[in-house]
Parts: C-alpha cells; structure tokens; sequence
C-alpha cells in the first residue's frame, strides 16, 4: 500500500497514536551518475534521509551513495533516487508534493495554507507558490483567441488574460491592461484568425496595429448590457411621464382625496449622495481643464468607465441613481400604501395608526421604521406618491427580458409604462428588436437598426446607436459568428475566486 511499483525493501514499521513511522531501504540497480551518465559499479556507505509524507505516516528511507568511477567526471560520489518516491534537493516524497501542488492550484498561498495546516501538512504559502510553474506560452497565438481585463488589486492594478476560445484554456497572463503590451504579445505572437474581446478601446486600438488582418468579434453580452444602460437612461429622463400618469389615472376616481401641499421634493443626504456630488464636480472641473479620461482616472482612483459616465451623465440623473441604489428595506414593500394614506389623511395621521394597518398587510419591521418614513415624506426627502411608480432599473429589466418570458401582470404594468410615455416606449421596441437581431444572429439587419435609432430614438439610445456605428465591424461579427468571449469571463471569474 505504501511502496506499489518501488524498488524498496521494507525494514521497519513503527507507530504510536499520532504517528506511522516507516522505514525502508532502496534496493534497486546500482544508478547512473548525474554528472557523466556512467552507470555506477561500487557502493560508497550507506544512510537514513527524513521524507516528509501524506498525513498518517512518516518515511525514513535508506539510500546508497555510489563512487563514479569514470575518470573524466568531476563528481567522486553521488546519491541514489527511487523512481517514484524521492529526487533531488527535496525533503518530501513525491506523492505529498502531488498532494501540495493539487493545494496550490485550487487554493493559491494563503489559503492553502489553512488547509495544509487542517490536513497536518507542513506546507507554508511559499512553499506552495514555489511549486506553481507557468505552463509553457506556444510561439504561435491561436486561432480563436479571447482577451478580458481582470483585477489583480480592483482599483488598483489591471491584467489582461489571453484564452485559447476553441480550447477553453489560459494562453498567457499580461502584467497590465494597455494597447502597447498587448499589441507586442500580438507581433511576437502571430496567426490569431479571429479575436473575441469586449468594448475597450485598448484592445481595439492594439489589434487594428498588430494584427489588422484577424476579425474582430464583439461579445454579445456586453452589448445587451451597454443597450440596458441605455434604455435605463431613457427611463430615469422620463420618470415625470410617469408620475403624471399616476396623478391622471388618481384624479379620475371619485373617492380619492385631494394632493396636499407639500415640501419640494429634496435627495437626502447620504453618504452615497456626497459622494456622488463631490465625484461628479471633480471629474467636470478636471475634463474643463482638457485633462484626459485615462488621466483623470489614475488621479481620482477610479475606473475609466466611471470617469466616463461621470462625464456623459446629467447630474440629476447619478443623483437618481444613487438614491436608487440604498439598501432596500422591510418597508419597502408598504411604502405606496403608506404614501397614499399620508396623502389622504393630509399628513395627520399618527405614526402608531399606519404601523398597525400595515402590519394586518404583513409588515414584520419595527414601529420606528415606519416613523422615520412618515419624518421623511413631512420633510420632502421621499416622493409622496399615490401608487407604485417602478423603478427605471424594474421598468429596464421588464424590457430586457425575452417577450414570452414575461408574466402577465408585468406585461401589463410595462403596458402602463408604454401608454404614459412615448419615448420610452420607442425605446422598447428598439430594444426588442436589437435583442431579436442579437439572438437569432442577424447581423446583416443592424445597419438598418442603426439608421432608425439615429433617426428617431430617444437620445440614450442614439448615442448607443452612433457607438455601434463606431464598432461597425466587430458588432456585426459579434451578431453573425458564433464566438464569443463566454469563456474568457468564466476564466476571469475564475481569477476572482482565487483571488
């Protein structure tokens, strides 16, 4: 069990309760010497040498030094190995360091190291990366090649990943994200046919230098994803459309109490809200001065994207969204009844009265939840809304989805979001049809879903329309071919994970 296929001879096996000591003494043909190959024909002496080993056990194994007798050689002696158990400079058989090697791969450093210490191995972070090696980079780049970007540090420090598509395997690592670096790896690397990546201009700006010969294929994920931007833009701009249909659809019912009179509608201030304000001033003073985008993200710390939406982006609109984005709460599912109830009772209605009707609806929060609200729409740091007005990020993901996916009742409020307002209904029915163009790969239509978005879209979705028109090439390849670079983002989740 634990020699198979070794050429030793057991001679000792001794054990307590923590530890299976084993002793045993190679017995194979005299070996060749290292130095000159010359095989060896006289023992020098014989000793025992410590192999650290699995959990359980701990071999002592004796071995034979050997003269070389051949003249011409430097070496006067040397030390047998055994195939399979022990080699050279190292204090660990064979089998442990497959076990630390497996360690290392899935877990990396820190965290392998845990685990050794769990599994009682004697394995340090450095040991564990000294056993890592990087796989050989082939001369020659591959057919199908995929390029990401990944964090080694996010915010900090940027790699770019290079995967074999067709193979679904890491090619090589480059130690930064620029055009120039990958541009370089492009001319010592030639014969990429078809080159899957994303919307960085980086890449783009290193392919057409280096390889202007391969085809360019946009990954379709990320185009879905810049059109949702932009059909999220589109709502936020109009969300007044829909308010004014809630308060028409409201004033048509008898019953319904008139609006009170209250407060300007104000943004509280959050940590989120400073941030974005300060933010958004700086990167508008900064762009004012003619500083560059890739400037002003190395001196604010922040990402080139977000640098670039900063700039792109109404004020008014980063603000929305970041009020958008706090935490959602156990209220929040009960604050259009709450907000309609203030309404009616014109703000005198008790804080105790609503927290006991709302917990007969199924509110499990506490009664100071619900008067911090009530503090909050007396102030005008909340919107005093009759209904449920969704959100723009909601009404984006409803016209995302596949049209048969979408449950009735969401189709018919998406019904009402089209009915109140013009635009974004356009937008929709771009959206539907870029998303039909993008699934069923007809790229050979996209011109002409260009020309109608620039013609009579809502802005947000003519910008993105004009920025296809930019990629023109790598999009309509990205909606004719079937590559794409799926199995570059799993090997940069991949990374994350590890990371």
């Amino acid at each position: 069990m634990l020699f198979q296929d070794v050429d030793v001879r057991l001679e000792a096996v001794e054990f307590t309760a923590e530890v299976l000591e084993v002793v045993a003494a190679a017995c194979g043909p005299p070996h060749k010497c290292p130095g000159c190959r010359a095989r060896a024909r006289r023992v020098h002496s014989c000793y025992e040498r410590s192999l650290a080993e699995r959990p359980l056990s701990g071999k002592k194994l004796r071995v034979r030094p050997f003269f070389c007798d051949r003249a011409a050689c430097r070496r006067r002696t040397f030390v047998e190995q055994v195939s399979g158990l022990s080699e050279r400079y190292r204090r660990a058989s064979l089998g442990l360091k497959a076990w630390l090697y497996q360690v290392a791969v899935e877990l990396g450093g820190r965290p392998g190291e845990r685990l050794c210490r769990r599994m009682h191995l004697t394995a340090g972070r450095t040991r564990l990366l000294e056993l890592l090696v990087p796989p050989p980079v082939p001369q020659r780049a591959p057919r199908v090649l995929g390029v990401d970007e990944f964090a080694f540090r996010r915010g900090r420090a940027y790699g770019t990943i290079l995967v074999d598509v067709e193979a679904g395997q890491v090619v090589d690592v480059l130690p930064d994200r620029t055009s120039e670096t990958f541009a370089a790896w492009l001319r010592e690397h030639p014969d990429a046919e078809i080159i899957c990546r994303d919307r960085a201009s980086a890449y783009t700006r290193a392919i057409k230098e280096a390889a202007p010969d391969a085809v360019e294929v946009t990954d379709r994920w990320h185009l879905l994803q810049n059109l949702a931007s932009a059909v999220e833009k589109t709502c936020h701009q109009h969300r007044a459309c829909l308010r004014k249909r809630v308060d028409e659809v409201t004033s048509r019912i008898p019953e319904a109490p008139p609006l009170m009179q209250l407060p300007l509608h104000e943004l509280p201030r959050t940590p989120i809200i400073d941030r974005t304000r300060h933010r958004h001033a700086d990167v508008q003073k900064l762009v004012a001065a003619g500083w560059t985008i890739s400037a002003i993200a190395r001196r604010l710390h922040l990402d080139r994207k977000t640098v670039r939406r900063f700039r792109d982006t109404d004020l008014d609109q980063l603000l929305a969204s970041a009020n958008e984005r706090q935490p959602a709460g156990v209220l929040d599912p009960f604050k259009p009844y709450l907000n309609t109830r203030f309404t009616e009772s014109l703000g005198q209605v008790s804080g105790s009265h609503l927290f006991l009707e709302i917990c007969e609806r199924g509110y499990r929060g506490s009664r100071q939840v619900v008067r911090k609200h009530l503090t909050a729409l007396r102030a005008g740091h909340t919107e005093p809304i009759r209904a449920d007005i969704p959100s723009p990020r909601k009404i984006t993901s409803w016209i995302m989805r596949p049209r048969d996916s979408l449950p009735p009742e969401l189709e018919r409020r998406l019904l009402d979001v089209r009915i109140a307002c013009p635009d974004i209904a356009r937008a929709c029915d771009l959206a539907h049809a870029f998303a039909e163009l993008l699934r069923h790969r007809r790229g050979f239509l996209l011109n002409e879903w260009i020309r109608q978005a620039e013609q009579d879209a809502p802005k947000p979705i003519s910008g993105f329309a004009g920025f296809l028109r930019q990629d023109l090439a790598a999009v309509t390849a990205g909606l004719t071919l079937h590559w794409s670079s799926g199995i570059v983002e799993g090997h940069v989740n991949r990374v994350k994970t590890l990371n």
